[in-house]
């Protein structure tokens, strides 16, 4: 697929992972003892990391660390991710988790794909009126932008869950 532009990455979040920090550095390595690892620390919250694994490649791309996974922090991921090859033929594999078929996603892939029909209102009429009718446009294979969503209960199948 890389052959033909297009790329194809499986993305997820992992959240709550903690930001730690060691109160003292480890002592170093002596002949015939082992590493000393210091096991105070201090806690600085927790963090959320989307990450996108290129199926291709097989490595990490342009992953996104921050406080929150919010529908805002998601779409501002894919924003960035497609910033790489911004002509390029784009298909994301997730889950099915809400922030995967929010209204500002659908307005970046219409964005970004050049699609200027009326999307309609959230929670009202059109694209936009819900996750499902969010979720058929974003999946559309005509877009140059496209999600693939794996079926409910099938995480293993989305290959950045094997790098996590």
């Amino acid at each position: 697929m890389l052959e033909q532009g297009i790329h194809l990455i499986s993305t997820d979040e992992m959240t709550g992972i903690q930001a730690l920090e060691r109160l003292f550095p480890n002592k170093r390595i002596k002949p015939k003892q082992v590493e000393k690892i210091e096991f105070e620390y201090e806690r600085h919250g927790t963090l959320s990391l989307i990450a996108n694994w290129d199926m291709a490649r097989g490595k990490v791309v342009s992953p996104s660390i921050g406080p929150t996974r919010t529908e805002q922090d998601f779409s501002e991921h894919i924003q960035r991710t497609i910033k790489i090859d911004e002509k390029a033929e784009w298909i994301f594999i997730v889950d099915k988790l809400n922030t995967h078929k929010s209204e500002s996603l659908v307005k970046l892939v219409a964005e970004s794909c050049e699609i200027t029909i009326d999307l309609g209102r959230k929670g009202k009429e059109g694209i936009l009126q819900s996750m499902d009718s969010r979720a058929d446009f974003l999946s559309d294979e005509s877009h140059r932008i496209r999600f693939v969503y794996i079926p409910k209960h099938t995480s293993w199948l989305n290959q950045i869950e094997c790098w996590f």
